[in-house]
């Protein structure tokens, strides 16, 4: 084993007196001895950890490793996939014809070519799609996603999404101003999305580590599942040659048959996708729900009380804040008489920052509800994120969700504009007061339900029933991270959790898996 000088020059000044008064081999005894022990690694680690004052946390949307980075110089990308991954198979385990995209009603979109089975550009011929383009969202759903896993082979997610062979899309991301930041900081290329499934979900458990409970739900938002736990299909459910799948819970369901909510559900609180009830209380969703066309309608999730990052960073007096962008538009916007047409919430109007009330994780919380000191405190908009860059008075921990324009989301906004915004977002900064003791962590809150070849870890103490999911992008940016860096350590979101709760030695949260990292191998230890 090597001894670093730096190691050398920590041993000489705590003890004050020079190397040559050593004998040389009971030196490096002694130094091998503590590196067998662990005390050098987490000494090292430590002093990395300590420079960092503040942590802002960025949470783009719904792009998959592969489908933005799988083209990224020295790291595990698309040329490094074996055929069992890249080939798609239909839904009876023989190998798709072709890559077939199908448009809305799930038949094939004559506006793209039918292409050979495997990955292919988007950006490129004969697709030719520009990043500045509005594209199809793939299905990104809790049952779904571990279906085209498919045991860690990622061969069905053709077969099982409702825009088909799209899913297998990918860009030359050195486009991208993003790549650029990755090129100088640290790129993690084994980092997974902490669930199953799509948006909501993933919010929640960037928080908490956790599901939601909703053992009250009724049996017709409960995912219905065949003999091996996979979502049953309707009786002459098409080949994935021929059309998208047609499942028995439409789109998946929004509850375990056992009461936990893993797919797009309301908050309880405004803004909310539900109006607040007639005559009633404007900050809250009408518990009722609010029926869409002549199906059963649709409920709000009851407020949840589990432990989050908040409220364990609140317990040791640490500063944070969840910033959002649009929030205090769409707070009036979801307060508006129940009649009124909504302006901001899920509005595409070219004035609209189109807010996303499921990407809002600590409105489904009592600890947050309306009223609160808690919510006054720590639910801002991102303007005032923004006016704290510009002044160096962030809190010690920022979350910052984009507006839904900004947010990369397929269907409703493009790749382009979300790069702009985070990579101005980090100008801003690196420019800011608060830069030299900073850690700028970028990822996504899950894959959108794009392929990527590299199966998620399923080990004891790395995987449970709710995840980990598909790979997706995460930068690590800032003074205390590695430079030209490609971190191979195997991460998911709760380590986010993890290197919050060891730097700031916060009450662990249970749900943030034992065997994962905490970040930390891409942190430059002190000399």
């Amino acid at each position: 084993m090597q001894i670093p000088f730096s190691a050398l020059r920590h041993f000489r000044s705590r003890f004050h007196f020079g190397l040559a008064r050593i004998p040389v081999l009971l030196l490096t005894a002694g130094l091998l001895t503590a590196c067998a022990l662990g005390s050098q690694p987490k000494m090292t680690d430590a002093s990395a950890l300590d420079r960092i004052q503040n942590v802002v946390i960025i949470y783009a949307e719904n792009h998959s490793f592969d489908n933005m980075y799988g083209m990224f110089p020295g790291a595990n990308g698309i040329s490094r996939a074996a055929p069992e991954h890249t080939l798609q198979l239909d839904h009876d385990g023989t190998p798709l014809k072709e890559l077939v995209v199908f448009d809305p009603d799930g038949k094939p979109d004559p506006k793209y070519p039918r292409m050979p089975n495997a990955p292919f550009r988007i950006d490129a011929p004969p697709v030719s799609r520009p990043p500045t383009q509005i594209v199809y969202s793939p299905t990104h759903l809790f049952y779904q996603n571990q279906e085209q896993i498919n045991g860690g082979r990622n061969n069905q997610f053709a077969a099982m999404s409702a825009v088909g062979g799209w899913t297998m899309g990918h860009c030359d991301g050195s486009q991208f101003r993003m790549w650029q930041w990755a090129k100088e900081y640290t790129l993690a290329d084994n980092f997974f999305m902490g669930a199953f499934g799509g948006s909501y979900l993933n919010h929640q458990y960037l928080i908490c580590a956790c599901a939601p409970k909703f053992d009250s739900a009724p049996d017709y938002m409960r995912a219905k599942l065949d003999a091996g736990g996979k979502l049953q299909k309707r009786s002459g459910s098409p080949s994935a040659n021929d059309s998208a799948v047609s499942l028995v819970s439409g789109n998946g369901g929004q509850v375990t048959p056992d009461g936990y909510s893993i797919n797009t559900t309301q908050p309880p609180y405004q803004p909310s996708g539900i109006t607040p009830p007639p005559a009633g209380d404007g900050s809250l969703a009408n518990p009722a729900g609010v029926s869409r066309g002549s199906g059963n309608p649709d409920l709000p999730l009851p407020p949840q009380a589990a432990k989050t990052i908040g409220d364990t960073l609140s317990a040791k007096g640490v500063s944070w804040a969840w910033f959002a962008g649009g929030y205090q538009l769409a707070l009036a916007d979801g307060m508006q008489d129940p009649a009124a047409p909504r302006k901001v919430i899920y509005t595409r109007a070219p004035d609209s920052p189109n807010f996303q009330p499921h990407h809002q994780p600590f409105n489904y919380f009592a600890q947050f509800a309306p009223g609160t000191a808690a919510r006054v405190q720590h639910l801002q908009d991102g303007e005032v994120f923004f006016r704290a860059i510009d002044a160096g008075t962030l809190p010690q921990v920022s979350f910052y969700k984009p507006a839904g324009g900004d947010t990369q989301h397929p269907s409703y906004t493009d790749v382009m504009t979300g790069d702009n915004h985070i990579a101005n977002l980090l100008d801003k900064l690196k420019a800011s007061l608060q830069w030299k003791n900073m850690l700028v962590i970028v990822t996504y809150d899950e894959n959108g339900g794009y392929w990527d070849h590299v199966p998620p870890p399923s080990a004891t103490g790395m995987a449970d029933r709710f995840g980990p999911g598909t790979r997706i992008p995460a930068l690590l940016i800032g003074p205390t991270v590695k430079k030209g860096f490609v971190d191979s350590t195997s991460y998911d979101t709760g380590s986010i959790l993890k290197l919050l709760t060891r730097r700031f030695d916060l009450e662990p949260l249970p749900g943030v898996r034992a065997g994962v990292g905490d970040l930390a191998p891409a942190l430059v230890a002190l000399p």
